[in-house]
């Protein structure tokens, strides 16, 4: 009995001991309160603190493609909308595809503004353009602008004729409504339209009868027009003032400049169609690559798209068709669809720009002195 009594005890203390030396449990903390609590797996990751924006300043240089009197009231009201300083140089399509050219890589310029969209595809293709479509890109239909933001649509004119209908009587001929009234010998030394070298309208002429006809035919036709050209301009619209001042009886040019030079000069200045079908301009806007100031830039390219500044067209008489569905269309714009338009493909019209007008310049140009006006 004594031996199990000191069995017992030793057995009581040596728990003891072990107990003593074990690390004691720390104590159970309350859950924190669920405002306190860490993150869990299933809570939304912390958003990261927010950027100031930035600050867009200028300068901004605009490449502007049309008239000056539009170019000008559209910088002075972006000006005042925004603060950024901003200015522009007009240049005809070609003269602005040539101009990029040379400054690849160091451009003057910010944005191409207007001119039709064929010279902004063909000056994406050798790399001048950044793709970028603007937020409001959303409200333009998807017909009038590139798929992958090449060029964003800001207006719309139809190729058309536009004559002095006071030299037509002299020469006893109606306006044309046919390309194969061009070729009328009454008509000898009485026709403008640009050259297709240099300017956007022109092209548009060129790929309208290559569309019309296919290629090789389409030069051909050319060629005998040319019989008929008194002169070739660098600008597309000077057709239209030369026309309107009584130098020739027909004009080659987009029927909107038609409207607007009846309206400034009075002149008896009729438009017409070719009823075979005609092309048509979506005249767009870009970003320029490695422009010196593309955030500017881009406040432009989203400002433009916007009913009130596209209703700024309208003030000056440019009476083209806007492409914000949300713009109001001035009355004295030409209904679209009134007009024989070709199934038009603007992105193989600018992928062929470079060698159509090359050809042009070849065959139909024959190495001729540089066109005037």
């Amino acid at each position: 009995m004594r031996r199990i009594i000191i069995l017992l005890t030793v057995a009581l203390i040596l728990s003891m001991s072990l107990g003593a030396c074990a690390p004691e449990p720390e104590p159970t903390q309350p859950a924190p309160e669920a405002t306190e609590a860490a993150p869990q797996a299933t809570e939304e990751p912390t958003e990261e603190p927010t950027e100031e924006p930035v600050e867009v300043t200028g300068p901004l240089t605009v490449l502007a493609g049309p008239q000056e009197d539009w170019a000008q009231a559209m910088v002075a009201a972006f000006q005042e909308a925004t603060g950024i300083e901003t200015a522009y140089v007009r240049l005809s399509s070609g003269e602005a595809f040539s101009r990029l050219q040379a400054e690849a890589g160091a451009p003057s310029f910010d944005v191409w503004w207007g001119g039709p969209s064929e010279g902004q595809s063909a000056a994406y293709i050798e790399g001048l353009i950044e793709p970028y479509a603007p937020p409001s890109a959303a409200d333009i239909p998807n017909s009038l602008k590139d798929s992958n933001g090449v060029w964003t649509g800001i207006y719309v004119g139809a190729l058309g004729f536009c004559s002095n209908q006071d030299l037509l009587d002299e020469l006893g001929v109606e306006p044309p409504t046919s390309w194969e009234d061009l070729l009328d010998p009454a008509l000898k030394g009485n026709i403008a339209v640009a050259d297709a070298r240099t300017s956007g309208t022109a092209y548009t002429f060129l790929y309208t009868q290559v569309a019309l006809r296919g290629e090789d035919e389409a030069f051909g036709y050319l060629k005998k027009l040319n019989d008929n050209i008194f002169q070739y301009t660098k600008s597309g619209s000077a057709p239209g003032r030369m026309a309107a001042a009584g130098e020739v009886a027909v004009a080659i040019i987009f029927s909107h400049d038609c409207v607007k030079f009846r309206e400034e000069t009075g002149a008896n200045l009729v438009v017409s169609f070719p009823a075979e079908g005609t092309g048509y301009e979506i005249g767009s806007e870009a970003l320029i690559k490695d422009a010196p100031n593309p955030e500017a830039a881009k406040v432009w390219m989203e400002w433009v798209l916007s009913p009130e500044a596209q209703a700024i067209a309208a003030t000056v008489k440019s009476y083209q068709v806007p492409s914000n569905p949300n713009t109001v269309v001035p009355a004295e714009a030409i209904a679209l669809d009134q007009v024989a338009l070709l199934e038009y493909d603007h992105g193989l019209a600018g992928e062929m720009r470079s060698e159509l007008s090359e050809r042009f310049g070849e065959e139909v140009r024959e190495g001729a002195a540089p066109p005037e006006g």
